[in-house]
Parts: C-alpha cells; structure tokens; sequence
C-alpha cells in the first residue's frame, strides 16, 4: 500500500529526499575477517535475507558472482499469514525476504554479507528501510547453519567496531525456521518493471553501486 502512494508522489515529482536516499546507499566495507575460504568443491547453501522491499535485494542478488537464484518471499511468521496484503499489515511476523542460494566454491557467505551490508539496504535503519516503514522490513539474517551465525555475528561486530555506519547496525541474526516464495507478481519485479519510479529510484540505484563499488562481484545479466 504504501509503494503505490509512494509511486504516486513521484510521479508528481515529489521524490527529492527518496532520490538522494537511494542514490547515498553505497558503503564500502572491508572483507569480513572471520569469514569461511572458498570450498573446493562445487555445491549449493542457502540464506535468507530481509532489509526492506525484497524488489531490491532480489534484483541486486541475481547480479552477485556464485548467486545460482534469488526469490522474494517471506520468513519469519507462520505459513497461513505468508501473503502480500495479510504481511503488508506488519502484525504477521514476517519479514519481506529473499532466499539466496550461492555455490560456496564461487563466492563465500562473508562476501554475501558484504553485499549485503554495503549496497543492498541501509542496516542501521529499524523497522522500515527507504520510504517503506514497518516490522515487515526489518533488517533480518536468517542462517541456515552454525557457520553462517558465526560470520554473520562476527562481521556485524567488526563493522560496529570500525564504526563503519553512522549509526550502531540494527539486523536481526535469526535461524531460518522456513521460507514462503511471494506471490508470482513479485518475482523478478525489478527487470520487469524498471520504469516503475518506486524501482527506478529505489532499487536500479542498488545494482548500480554493486557494479561500480563490487565490480569482483557483480555479475551482469
């Protein structure tokens, strides 16, 4: 509901101060020094990933190096409730996400996060990421293994530590207890609709900045 109000004030050219948001979004990071060597061998692991409107993070993962797939769901909540509008009140518990399964022998969960961290959202922001406010855009790491929590957890202390962020990171690091794909107008919304305003201010910006702050990660497509 209120992507479509917000789409509607840019429309009127009222997007300044979103505009200079989503064009200030890129932080460069250092390499999480805790973080896992490249496997040997190929296969897959997966993480799911919350930081505000998963248009965003799932059109800035399926440009990552090693990526084989990134789908917008929902975590966090109980399967009944894993719809758009029922998660769009914020009283679910869910968190729009995006499951992202890497081949380890490509790229490491510590560059993932560096993504992550640097050009996929704005960490430090509670509850709301951009112009969207609510629990449902919540900053959330939902691991799938002990090593996964151990780097995630590491890294947001190195970063705090560095005081890389203006202000302290606010991401949940939480199991991931189950993952609900979003409804099939969601998927891939970013490439299928990049004139929208909402994506050409908010998310285009966020591949940009992995392309030109990453570019040893940015895969392009």
């Amino acid at each position: 509901m209120l992507r479509r109000l917000v789409n509607a004030v840019l429309i009127l050219g009222l997007s300044i101060t979103i505009a200079c948001h989503a064009s200030s979004a890129a932080v460069k990071l250092p390499d999480a020094a805790a973080d896992t060597p490249l496997s040997k061998t190929k296969g897959t692991q997966t993480v799911v990933l919350a930081g505000g409107c998963f248009w965003g993070i799932q059109a800035v993962f399926e440009h990552v190096k090693g990526v084989n797939s990134a789908t917008a769901g929902y975590s966090g909540g109980a399967a009944n409730t894993a719809q758009y509008e029922t998660v769009s009140t914020g009283q679910t518990g869910h968190a729009e996400s995006v499951k992202v399964v890497y081949d380890p022998s490509q790229v490491s969960f510590g560059q993932i996060l560096k993504v992550f961290f640097s050009v996929a959202h704005d960490p430090t922001e509670l509850n709301r990421q951009g112009p969207d406010e609510g629990t449902q855009y919540r900053s959330v790491i939902f691991f799938s293994n002990e090593d996964q929590k151990r780097v995630a957890q590491a890294y947001i202390a190195q970063l705090n530590q560095g005081k890389l962020f203006p202000e302290p990171i606010v991401t949940q690091t939480v199991p991931l207890q189950a993952f609900y794909p979003a409804e099939a107008y969601h998927q891939d919304y970013a490439v299928h609709h990049p004139n929208d305003p909402y994506i050409a201010i908010n998310d285009l910006p966020k591949v940009d900045h992995l392309k030109q702050t990453l570019p040893e990660l940015y895969v392009a497509k």
